[in-house]
């Protein structure tokens, strides 16, 4: 087969390439970074039988449009996870979680999606753009790694293994349109705060001003116990839920910085956080404790 590349002919409102990031790093000021669907990542490369962490195309809000190049007529598996954009080759749709053998000449297009924020697009052998620190991941908060894709990019794909896919289509259950339950660890300063079960007790809204660094929330905000005290950096890790002086919490997404000076009232289970990736501005989020917190003893 002849080496397959795409050409991007719209890259909608944010284009990345993303694989499972940068482990290990924090000590040098650099946070993991990677897909913010770590799921529907690793979903749409087994189902073109690559390796997990090959680089994906991580596409926010559709309107998503490349076309493919090479393959000598046999076609290139691709498959498109994620939030639901009616993923089509030439306008002719081929359904998400499914594969999808693109041959020379055809144009892959993501329109807007009907639920979810985020979709995944796979090519058997992967996205092939220099690694920066060992990831081809892009980093929104540093500017570390590839740079957001632009009209006009050309991605290379890379060898594929000799493995070949084997499903058709994987049953994926369908993204919470509504309201998004996530379960959450308390601590490790839950006492920092008057009424700390607050945050289980309200309906909270995601704000227009999240990203891949944070999902910010509105509702009841939550009062700090020593509003004069003042909390020493501590690391930070995806799925922590800070809450700054406003009382909104924020839950750090995977560019999130490694330190943070703000308490962290709970953790978003790690089971949960992927839904993260997938809340639209607007939408209801509940958080429940996964246990039990210790009560406040002064």
């Amino acid at each position: 087969m002849s080496a397959v590349t795409l050409e991007i002919l719209q890259p909608g409102p944010l284009a990345l390439v993303e694989d499972l990031g940068r482990p290990g790093m924090s000590h040098l000021g650099v946070t993991r970074s990677g897909a913010a669907d770590r799921r529907a990542h690793t979903l749409a490369n087994r189902l073109v039988a690559n390796p997990d962490d090959r680089a994906t195309v991580e596409v926010t809000m559709g309107g998503f449009t490349a076309r493919v190049h090479g393959g000598n007529g046999e076609g290139v598996a691709i498959a498109v996870t994620g939030a639901d954009t009616d993923p089509a080759a030439d306008g002719i749709p081929f359904g998400s979680n499914s594969i999808h053998y693109a041959h020379d000449g055809e144009v892959i297009s993501l329109g807007p999606p009907r639920t979810g924020l985020r979709s995944y697009l796979a090519v058997r052998g992967g996205i092939d753009v220099e690694p920066v620190l060992g990831s081809r991941s892009y980093d929104v908060m540093s500017a570390i790694g590839p740079v957001p894709l632009r009209r006009g990019d050309t991605l290379r794909v890379g060898a594929h293994t000799d493995d070949f896919p084997e499903l058709e289509q994987a049953p994926v259950a369908a993204i919470a349109g509504d309201v998004l339950e996530l379960r959450v660890v308390p601590g490790p300063r839950d006492d920092w705060f008057l009424d700390p079960d607050v945050l289980v007790r309200t309906n909270w809204q995601v704000t227009n001003r999240s990203d891949r660094v944070g999902m910010r929330l509105v509702g009841m905000p939550l009062d700090y116990r020593w509003p004069d005290r003042q909390l020493p950096s501590e690391g930070a890790t995806r799925g922590a839920i800070q809450v700054p002086p406003n009382g909104f919490p924020v839950i750090l997404g995977p560019d999130h910085p490694v330190t943070g000076g703000y308490p962290v009232i709970g953790v978003v289970a790690d089971d949960d956080i992927d839904k993260i990736a997938q809340a639209r501005a607007g939408q209801t989020v509940r958080l429940h404790w996964s246990r039990p917190r210790r009560p406040f003893r002064d």
